[in-house]
């Protein structure tokens, strides 16, 4: 590991998804090669042998099934990368999404940063372009954070600092892991946003927000209601700041 080519992390926590295969190639092809590829199976039943032909080009973890933010904590915790990605086992990314990403950090400074996503369908079709929302500075993403998850997680890419800092996901959580990780976050660091399409979320119709939808938005406003008067003071903070 290098200051001018460090090790970077990616961790794919796998539960009965067909489409993991694919999500480990996508990672396999990429253009920046000092890559940590984890794939944490959290007690799956089915499809193990779309695995098999990668296990020796990736660690391979397994674990009871403990959901999401077990799985990428357990890959969290064996990671050994600068920096760190997570990817989800039905998404994509882009050969250059590593190269890319890692260098807009490196200009930037950046500790924490994201990006935009498009979405495609079950035959990799894209169906929607650049289906993120796009923000100018950190002032905007907080203000978009008080009602919604505006970050895909697949497109973020953060230092180890990050992590030791704020601690892995929380497991009590079981569909909103992701934004209540972006919220203490953001009560520490910055986020960047580097506005170019690098991810591919895929819908289809055994993804968790459809299957769940309504246990979601529950813990979701559960989450939002937690940090709602932090939130609002860290953007009064920031708002004054600017002026």
């Amino acid at each position: 590991m290098t200051a001018f080519n460090p090790l970077v992390s990616v961790i794919i926590p796998f539960y009965n998804c067909s489409f993991v295969g694919q999500a480990i190639e996508s990672v396999l092809m990429q253009t920046y090669q000092n890559i940590e590829l984890i794939v944490v199976n959290d007690g799956s039943s089915k499809y193990h042998h779309l695995i098999s032909p990668f296990l020796k080009k990736i660690v391979y973890l397994e674990q009871s099934n403990k959901g999401t933010a077990s799985a990428l904590n357990q890959g969290l915790k064996h990671a050994n990368g600068e920096y760190l990605v997570w990817l989800s086992s039905d998404d994509l990314i882009n050969p250059n999404k590593i190269e890319y990403q890692l260098n807009f950090m490196k200009e930037k400074n950046s500790l924490v940063s994201f990006t935009n996503f498009n979405k495609i369908d079950k035959e990799n079709r894209i169906i929607k372009y650049n289906a993120g929302l796009t923000f100018n500075n950190n002032l905007e993403i907080l203000l978009a954070l008080q009602n919604y998850n505006i970050i895909n997680g697949c497109t973020v890419m953060m230092l180890r600092r990050v992590f030791e800092t704020v601690g892995g996901f929380n497991e009590k959580l079981k569909y909103t892991q992701d934004y209540e990780y972006w919220l203490r976050i953001a009560f520490h660091y910055r986020f960047d946003f580097y506005p170019i399409t690098l991810t591919n979320q895929r819908i289809h119709e055994e993804m968790g927000t459809n299957v769940h939808l309504s246990e979601l938005l529950k813990e979701f406003e559960m989450v939002k209601n937690l940090y709602r008067n932090k939130l609002t003071n860290l953007i009064k903070v920031q708002s004054f700041s600017k002026e």
